[in-house]
């Protein structure tokens, strides 16, 4: 009875020490709790809390008396911390800090995350929304990996990293025949068998790997012919093995870890480049929705100056100083212009809910905003003049900060560690092994056994077997290389090969957005200098289309021109508030623009990446105490 308690002993304190080295990396998702001590945890599942749906506090904070109030930094705020897109994006981080853990153990890449997703477009009104500029012939690139959602790995095969501990038991009795009793001095053998096997093995990322392992194997017999029955034979064996060529090394075997530490730079930087698009996309939705009140408050100022020219000519008509036709022309001229209004005030509505969809999680109708206005709280401004700085230092600035310069950078890092891993791949195996195993026999002397002389130290229990083995009464050693020659290695060429015009590819793809940048900072100083003369030339369009009606309205009144002239100013003159506008839209689009092609949008609004990773930004939103008193135009 003393055999079996300390083989199990020795089996479960090999088990209890694996599992707390494992339990040292621990869950950093959702911690499990509990199990033995914590020993249990590396074989848990952890969990991941549920989906945030619910908006922040700030959205309803902002509304008052059925109308939501938004200055421009609201929106900023609302927009990160609400906008599903960068909700999305906030598990980005989480999925490639997985991956690193898994590549720290061994495994291979997995592709994770979902792309940047491009924002949402205002309503259609011409000239008002542009594209958001900045970027256009360049993608926010996703993190390399294996390829595609499927865990593939070229060039030699990483070990696992993680240590194993293999335990094994087996009882087992056997009854058999004999056709010579001579040898077991029995017609029917019966033995009965106890094995027991512990076993730790583990790797190292410089191309070793080691196994230790205990065995005991326990034998009764029947037979009176052996000189120790019952007898237990044990054996501690070390084995070692260290590549030479091919898997030789840690920038071969620990390559996936160094790329996955930059994967989660790339998806920092992926997280970021959301934020960026989503702001710009929130900022081109509000400056448009204020541009929408702006053509609302014009056509009906257009409707109010179309009813006075009809109820003029009424009186006219009336007092026979003017034909009847100019009612019906003047009617035409109020109607036109009725129907001009509706259209800028659905376009108005249609931008609210663009708008309000953009800044909550669940939805217009999850968030109670079906019945509820937007009231924009800032004005578009146009400054006398634009900061222009020297094309060169805009060029340079916007090749630092652009993320899809540094992920693109850090890209071509990740495939040139790549290829080393597959040139290694290349080589021959060539590995060299020890191997050092100590035994031990111990038993219970038989009949036979006690008349032999010279094995009586063979007699004890188990503690006489663990003598021996430690004792290393009867080692065994053995050494040797082995050699493995791929005669042609064509595919391990054609991996090699095509990994390295992949990077060439990519560093002449790194060239292209280089030269992109210069272009997209150019024609976003283009785009803005072009607003800025629209702008211009729409201001003065206006003023000098109501001075032209406001003659031609005093000469009408003495008589001094048709009524047609009037309505025909009247018309230009709305086309003309409806032009300056859209320049104003347009103009707000292009600096907005400006700031993605320089890479300042975060800095610009005053936005923390640490902030919006949270998804709560400590800047509050405070209401001015004189609120406008107007409803929706």
């Amino acid at each position: 009875m003393q055999r079996l308690p300390m083989a199990v002993r020795f089996f479960c304190i090999c088990l209890l020490l694996s599992m707390a080295a494992a339990a040292q990396s621990g869950i950093d998702i959702q911690p499990v709790t509990g199990g033995l001590a914590g020993l249990t945890h590396p074989y848990q599942a952890g969990g991941v809390p549920h989906a945030r749906l619910d908006n922040s506090p700030r959205l309803a904070a902002l509304i008052r008396a059925g109308n939501l109030y938004l200055s421009a930094q609201d929106v900023v705020a609302l927009a990160i911390e609400n906008n599903i897109d960068v909700e999305i994006q906030r598990y980005g981080p989480l999925l490639a800090q997985q991956v690193l853990k898994r590549a720290r153990a061994g495994g291979a890449l997995r592709s994770v995350g979902l792309p940047v997703a491009a924002g949402p477009q205002s309503v259609s009104l011409q000239g008002v929304s542009v594209g958001a500029g900045g970027g256009v012939g360049i993608s926010a690139g996703a993190g390399v990996s294996s390829g595609g959602g499927i865990v593939t790995q070229l060039g030699p095969v990483i070990p696992s990293l993680d240590p194993q501990v293999l335990g094994f038991m087996n009882f087992q009795h056997t009854t058999t025949p004999q056709s010579n009793t001579v040898l077991t001095g029995t017609t029917s053998l019966v033995q009965q068998t106890r094995s027991y096997t512990a076993q730790y093995s583990q790797n190292w990322d410089f191309g070793l790997s080691a196994q230790l392992t205990y065995s005991s194997q326990y034998v009764k017999l029947n037979s009176q012919f052996f000189n120790l029955n019952p007898y237990t034979f044990g054996s501690l064996d070390l084995q070692v093995t260290q590549n030479l060529l091919q898997g030789f090394g840690r920038a071969v075997n620990a390559r996936n870890i160094r790329v996955q530490k930059n994967n989660v730079k790339v998806s920092d930087l992926q997280f970021r480049q959301q934020v960026i698009t989503t702001v710009s996309a929130a900022l081109n939705l509000y400056w448009d929705l204020v541009s929408f009140y702006e053509d609302v408050r014009a056509r009906r100022q257009e409707v109010e100056t179309a009813q006075q020219l009809l109820d003029d000519n009424r009186k006219q008509v009336k007092a026979g100083t003017l034909a009847a036709i100019e009612i019906t022309r003047a009617e035409a001229q109020l109607y036109a212009a009725q129907q001009d209004l509706v259209v800028a005030q659905t376009n108005l509505t249609q931008q609210e809910t663009v708008l309000k969809n953009a800044l909550t999680r669940d939805g217009i109708s999850g968030a109670g905003l079906e019945n509820v206005g937007i009231i924009p709280l800032d004005r578009i401004e146009v400054p006398a003049t634009d900061e222009i700085r020297p094309l060169e230092d805009m060029i340079q600035e916007a090749l630092k900060n652009r993320v899809e310069m540094q992920q693109a950078r850090i890209n071509l890092e990740s495939n040139q560690i790549n290829l080393v891993g597959i040139k290694n791949s290349l080589k021959p195996t060539l590995q060299a092994f020890a191997e050092l195993t100590n035994n031990g026999l111990s038993g219970e002397l038989s009949a036979l056994g006690a008349l032999q002389p010279g094995i009586s130290y063979l007699a004890g229990g188990y503690s006489n077997l663990l003598a021996q083995i430690f004792r290393r009464n009867y080692p065994n050693y053995s050494a040797g290389v082995s050699l493995n020659i791929p005669l042609r290695n064509r595919a391990a060429q054609a991996d090699y090969a095509t990994s390295l015009l992949e990077l060439r590819q990519n560093e002449l793809n790194l060239r292209k957005n280089v030269n992109q940048v210069r272009v997209d900072v150019q024609n976003a100083m283009v785009g803005l200098e072009q607003a800025r003369a629209r702008y211009e030339a729409a201001v003065k369009s206006r003023e000098l289309q109501a001075r032209t009606l406001a003659a031609d309205q005093r000469r009408y009144a003495l008589g001094a021109t048709i009524p047609f002239q009037v309505v025909q100013d009247q018309r230009d003159l709305a086309a003309a508030r409806s032009t300056e506008v859209q320049s104003m839209a347009n103009y707000t689009h292009a600096r907005i623009a400006l700031d993605q092609a320089l890479g300042r949008t975060l800095e610009v609004n005053h936005i923390s990446v640490a902030e919006a990773l949270e998804g709560r930004l400590s800047r509050p939103s405070v209401l001015p105490a004189d609120l406008p008193r107007e409803v929706r135009p």
